[in-house]
C-alpha cells in the first residue's frame, strides 16, 4: 500500500477550481462510449452494427454511423444527417472537425471527428439535430419536451445489413 500524496495548500487567495460536473466520469470514457451514451438517450434509439461499423437508428431511420478510421481514414469520426446547407458552413468554418463523408456526403450528412478537441455538447447537440431530422413527430416532440430515453434503449442485435 502506497502512502496518500500530501497536498499542497492553494496560493493565499486562491482556491482551487472544482472539476466541472461529470468530468470525472466523463475523462475515462471513449470517444465510442461517450457518443453511444449521447445517441441511446434519445427518445426510442438503438444501435445496430452495418457495414461493420456501429449505426444509431430511431425507428429503423439511421441517425448516426460510426466512422472508425473508415477505408484507412486517419480518424474517428460520426456521420450525421444535417439540415440543407449546414454541411457546407460547417466544413468552411472548421474543417479541422467536419469533413463532407464518402457516400452520404453528396446528400448533406456531416462527418464530425469525435478523436480531437471538440465540446462534447457540441457533439450532443449535433446528435440531437440529425434524430429530429429523420425521427417521427411524436418523438421529435419528446425530445422537444425534454424527454430522455426509457430505461429500455438498448443496443439490438448485431445483424449486418
Amino acid at each position: 500500500m502506497t502512502a496518500a500524496r500530501p497536498r499542497r495548500a492553494a496560493a493565499p487567495g486562491r482556491s482551487r477550481p472544482k472539476p466541472k460536473r461529470g468530468a470525472s466520469r466523463a475523462a475515462g470514457r471513449s470517444p465510442l462510449d461517450r457518443l453511444r451514451a449521447i445517441c441511446l438517450a434519445l427518445p426510442e434509439a438503438t444501435e445496430k452494427v452495418a457495414w461493420g461499423e456501429s449505426t444509431w437508428r430511431v425507428k429503423d431511420r439511421l441517425f448516426a454511423q460510426l466512422d472508425d478510421h473508415h477505408h484507412g481514414a486517419e480518424h474517428l469520426a460520426v456521420w450525421l444527417p444535417a439540415p440543407l446547407g449546414e454541411q457546407e458552413a460547417m466544413v468552411l468554418t472548421d474543417p479541422a472537425h467536419f469533413f463532407r463523408p464518402p457516400y452520404v456526403g453528396p446528400r448533406g450528412w456531416v462527418g464530425v471527428r469525435i478523436d480531437r478537441e471538440l465540446d462534447w455538447a457540441v457533439v450532443a447537440n449535433l446528435v440531437a439535430r440529425a434524430y429530429r431530422l429523420v425521427a417521427p413527430p411524436r418523438l421529435r416532440d419528446a425530445i422537444d419536451a425534454g424527454a430522455t430515453a426509457s430505461p429500455s434503449a438498448r443496443r439490438s442485435n448485431t445483424r449486418r445489413s
